[in-house]
């Protein structure tokens, strides 16, 4: 085992145990490599490590916001690794978008289902909504302002692990989706178009409607990347 895979080990056993838990700090540089008698170089390797995790933020300097921070953000390494592995062409951008289909029509029903709660959620997608109203509003801002609609819809649901897998593969197919509606002949047409459809889709969600919202949410997904023509698509 190399030395840095012993302290990732001990932090593992300590989160796991409730020892670190969420906003904690762990042990100063200095005093884990003592603990676990390893080098201070194979400590900040360590950190390096989780912080590409998303388990850690490492501060620097003195103050409250220095030391090592336990926090969340498993969006963040899986959109990372998504792309590098869409890159080297062991991800077919095709199998990311059916997995968008299944996770979204799966996060519509829930999120329709009756007493799910997420109302507040929903309210910030009808926020998003008006947002993305602005006739003028630029394609890439558009499509920022949609993907945050779509997590929205997720979090109604009430899956933290399925929304975190939306985020990294929305994230990670961005660049393929902007220069696909580069080449779209008529954007000013498309996002009209987008804009029903997101209306469509939360308002059955709203009227908790699970199978109308299903089929808005396929047909929206499906409609879009068919006309945008990425490539590693069908058709």
């Amino acid at each position: 085992m190399r030395t840095h895979e012993a302290v990732l080990q001990r932090i593992e056993a300590d989160l796991a145990a409730g020892r670190l838990r969420l906003g904690g700090r762990l042990p100063p540089e200095r005093a884990l490599a003592e603990q676990l008698g390893v080098s201070r170089a194979s400590v900040r390797e360590a950190v390096r490590v989780l912080e590409a995790m998303g388990v850690v933020r490492a501060g620097v300097g003195s103050g409250p916001e220095a030391g090592t921070v336990v926090v969340a953000d498993p969006a963040v390494p899986l959109a990372a690794a998504v792309r590098l592995h869409l890159g080297t062409r062991a991800l077919p951008i095709g199998d990311v978008v059916d997995a968008r289909v299944l996770l979204e029509t799966w996060a519509a029903a829930s999120a329709a289902a009756p007493g799910r709660g997420g109302a507040a959620a929903l309210e910030r997608a009808a926020q998003l909504l008006g947002d993305m109203a602005e006739e003028s509003l630029p394609a890439d801002a558009f499509h920022r302002l949609d993907a945050e609609f779509h997590v929205a819809l997720a979090e109604a649901a009430g899956n933290v692990l399925v929304t975190a897998v939306m985020v990294a593969l929305r994230e990670a197919i961005h660049s393929y989706v902007m220069t696909a509606v580069a080449a779209l002949p008529d954007w000013e047409g498309t996002a009209r178009r987008l804009r029903a459809e997101h209306t469509a889709i939360l308002d059955a969600v709203r009227a908790g409607e699970a199978a109308a919202a299903t089929e808005a949410v396929r047909s929206h997904i499906v409609g879009f990347y068919s006309e945008a023509r990425v490539s590693g698509l069908d058709g």
